[in-house]
């Protein structure tokens, strides 16, 4: 029986190489999530209900953040070779209490969520540098209320439109624990908005391989004038964020 053992154990290197082969070509699929805090200052102009007037506005993050009954922004993304998919859904509700002439008090809300998602292919891999190109969309919904308790007033909109867009992110390492992510997509092309675009720069620092965590800027516009209601905002402000990879 002994003479039959290099066999067997040259037999099983073979299978064990050709598995280990098997499972580099593969390439399974690669996941990651990023929950992020966006400090978000307001400005623009609002005409969120048929028929009323339109209300400029310019408010700091910080008047924001007096405003705010709540918010939850998160991204993620999945790739496998170089297929991209990328997700993203911001959600905002908030509400504010002023006088109307003469002095009548009325109350606002304002409930904001927006979903991405796109696919696309990397089309640069270096080491250093990776560039994606995507297209998608980037569906809206716009809840506006308004209610004057003295007069017995009150009236609501809701707004939904869905925004082709076109993105690019490009992904920079810098050293083995620092990086930079710029993206920026336009859209809207008068199909859902007259036209909306963003751009977001992050620095990343990876704390080990799994968690990294980042500090940057994002800014977004969207400009829609439809069935007599009116958005032309912007959104801007620095962001923190923590992405898990698995």
């Amino acid at each position: 029986m002994l003479k039959y053992r290099p066999v067997t154990i040259a037999l099983s290197v073979i299978l064990a190489g050709q598995a280990a082969n098997a499972n580099a070509q593969e390439s399974p699929w690669r996941f990651q999530l990023t929950p992020y805090i966006w400090m978000a200052g307001l400005s623009g102009d609002m005409r969120p209900l048929e028929n009323a007037p339109t209300i400029s506005t310019s408010r700091s993050f910080s008047e924001v953040l007096d405003d705010l009954d709540g918010a939850f922004f998160m991204a993620g993304s999945a790739r496998r070779d170089r297929l991209v998919l990328f997700g993203d859904i911001t959600w905002a509700s908030l509400s504010h209490e002023g006088a109307l002439p003469p002095g009548i008090a009325a109350e606002g809300k304002l409930r904001q969520r927006s979903v991405t998602a796109a696919a696309g292919y990397q089309v640069v891999s270096t080491p250093s540098q990776h560039l994606d190109l995507l297209a998608g969309a980037r569906a809206w919904r716009l809840e506006a209320e308004v209610n004057v308790s003295a007069l017995g007033v009150s009236a609501s909109e809701t707004e939904r439109w869905v925004d082709p867009i076109l993105a690019a992110r490009l992904r920079s390492t810098w050293t083995p624990r620092w990086s930079t992510l710029v993206h920026a997509d336009i859209g809207g092309f008068g199909i859902g908005s007259d036209n909306t675009w963003q751009a977001v720069a992050t620095a990343n620092y990876q704390i080990s391989d799994t968690l990294h965590l980042s500090a940057g800027y994002r800014h977004l516009a969207v400009d829609r004038d439809e069935s007599g209601t009116r958005i032309d905002v912007t959104m801007s402000g620095p962001l923190l964020g923590a992405t898990w990879r698995f």
